[in-house]
């Protein structure tokens, strides 16, 4: 009988313990598959989805042809941003006396859908932009690049989104929450400063100024993105039992999350590819794509775009991720490659952000028609006035707070012109695309505010920027003396007449000691970089690799030179001066 009870006492116990198990252990949800459509209902998607494919190559080919009647006809004074956006919004007017006598409906076509933007238009861009920058002076910059570009963005995003929230609180403008206002402040606050760059580029401003707008421009396109999709995280959450303090803590800890977790990811994915690369010098390996550069190309092709899939996949941010793997191959990864590779690369890249910039900005213009807008003029008054403040206070004492620790200062005419030259582009007007705003009526009014804002700062402080560089006496002094007629704002025609240098020139072991480890003036991260990073994940090229690379590239200008010359025949002075 004892027995007995003791193995009920057991089984009584065993129960207990495996119920509170239960609930603690709460099953994992099952991952929802989307519904695949099927029959006429995916055929009718296909046809909509080719019709707007359709549509937008139409819209990138002529504005092509747009950027091609400027550079022929040299009209060099003008941003070719600003024409393009002209040109969407006459292509809009177009489209809506079309569908006003029925003669079409291209409404569906013509609407700019966010999804698009960020799985297409933009990994393109951001990645081009990374593996485009000059090193040299963006890793000398790097902490007032990063000040800038986080607390400053930071700063931007809570001055317009508390003044919104308290302005509408005080019934002044349209009423929004603290949420709410903070999304449209984080949005609202990345910059795009192409134009402006243009500008710089043909002045010959002080290169320091250029590549703290610059790289202040990349950085903060990312940080926007991480801001805002923290603040649509706190909206689509139940925050009315957390406190403010919490909510805050919260939203940092989600901030840092995507922050570090991105650029981590990024940085990785950057170093694996180098790797990768550095590899291939060894006949050894069985890795060996330099002697196949359409395979190497296709490699550079999928790490480029792996990071973002990845940090998409598992919550994290795609457009950190692609920005920090740019930076990184083009500092390690690019060196590695054979000499035709480095080629595709740089063209291929800015070719296709080109394409993916156009499309954007076209459709910016095109927006002005086929967006449902709410307009209300004092709340669009205001935004605009907390744009420009929370931009002051971003850059001038930031500015003067970095002044005591750099040797190269800030003057205050440059923190003038990193103040006027910020300008809001595509990222924000995608982004109000992308808020999951209710109702209905303050997602219309969010759109339209952010369309004009970024039509405001395009036509007119883009338009401004020359004159006003002109005006302070802040171009280079060689600039100055050149006629107006010989400044050159076309950013393609720069684009396709030069191949940067700093991405072909390799060195050998003792060109590399000579520049860099014996340098006294390397301090910091440079230091460090040229020291250990760059010798490990790079790697200094032979005499025989040169000569091999020479010989590559010889024997394709020699095919390319054999198949012209089969082609339709041309005077002797041609040929001459081909050869």
């Amino acid at each position: 009988r004892s027995a007995n009870v003791s193995h009920e006492v057991i089984n009584v116990t065993l129960h207990t313990t495996l119920a509170a198990t239960t609930k603690l252990v709460v099953p994992t949800p099952a991952k929802p598959i989307l519904p695949v459509q099927t029959g006429v209902q995916a055929q009718q998607e296909e046809q909509s989805s080719g019709m707007t494919i359709f549509f937008s190559l139409l819209v990138i080919a002529i504005c092509i042809i747009l950027v091609h009647l400027l550079i022929k006809y040299r009209l060099h004074f003008l941003p070719e941003s600003v024409a393009v956006v002209s040109l969407g919004i006459l292509m809009g007017a177009l489209i809506k006396i079309i569908e006003a006598q029925k003669l079409a409906n291209w409404k569906e076509e013509e609407m700019f859908r966010p999804n698009m933007f960020f799985l297409l238009l933009l990994p393109p861009i951001i990645f081009e932009s990374g593996y485009s920058l000059h090193k040299g002076n963006f890793f000398q910059n790097i902490g007032s690049i990063t000040l800038f570009s986080v607390f400053g963005t930071a700063i931007s995003a809570f001055i317009v989104g508390g003044g919104i929230y308290f302005l509408g609180q005080a019934d002044v403008i349209y009423k929004l929450n603290m949420t709410d206002s903070f999304a449209f402040g984080s949005l609202i606050s990345a910059v795009d400063p192409v134009a402006t760059i243009a500008i710089f580029n043909a002045l010959n401003v002080d290169p320091v100024l250029n590549m703290l707008v610059f790289g202040e421009s990349i950085l903060n396109d990312a940080v926007s993105i991480v801001l805002t999709n923290t603040a649509e995280g706190l909206t689509r959450e139940n925050m009315s039992d957390v406190s403010e303090w919490q909510t805050f803590l919260q939203a940092l800890g989600y901030f840092l999350k995507m922050f570090f977790g991105s650029a981590a990811l990024g940085t990785l994915t950057g170093l694996i590819s180098a790797l990768i690369s550095f590899f291939n010098f060894d006949d050894t390996h069985h890795i060996d794509l330099r002697k196949t550069p359409s395979l190497e190309f296709g490699m550079m092709i999928i790490f480029a775009y792996l990071p973002y899939g990845l940090a998409e996949g598992i919550s994290l941010s795609g457009i950190m991720a692609i920005l920090f793997s740019g930076i990184v191959m083009s500092h390690y990864t690019h060196h590695n490659l054979s000499p035709v590779t480095q080629i595709l690369m740089q063209q291929t890249l800015r070719t296709v952000a080109f394409m993916c910039e156009t499309c954007v900005f076209a459709f910016l213009g095109l927006s002005i028609f086929s967006f449902p807008h709410k307009f209300e003029m004092s709340f669009v008054i205001w935004c605009i006035v907390l744009v420009l403040f929370g931009r002051a206070v971003n850059i001038f004492p930031l500015s003067y707070l970095l002044n005591f620790f750099r040797d190269h200062k800030i003057t205050p005419k440059m923190m003038f012109i990193m103040w006027f030259s910020g300008l809001r582009g595509a990222i924000p007007y995608a982004l109000s695309l992308h808020l999951g705003l209710e109702p209905i009526e303050k997602r219309q009014l969010i759109g339209t505010t952010t369309i004009i804002i970024v039509l405001f700062t395009i036509l007119l402080l883009g338009g401004g920027t020359m004159p006003l560089i002109r005006l302070i006496d802040i171009e280079d002094s060689k600039a100055r003396k050149r006629n107006k007629k010989d400044i050159n704002l076309s950013k393609t025609e720069k684009m396709g007449n030069t191949i940067e240098s700093e991405h072909l020139s390799e060195l050998t072991e003792e060109e590399y000691e000579a520049q860099y480890i014996k340098r006294q003036d390397l301090k910091g991260f440079m230091w460090f970089d040229a020291k250990y990073l760059n010798p490990f994940f790079t790697r200094r090229l032979t005499q025989e690799d040169l000569h091999h690379g020479r010989i590559q590239m010889k024997t394709l200008t020699n095919k390319w030179y054999e198949e012209v010359r089969q082609g339709p025949s041309g005077s002797e002075d041609d040929e001459q001066e081909l050869l």
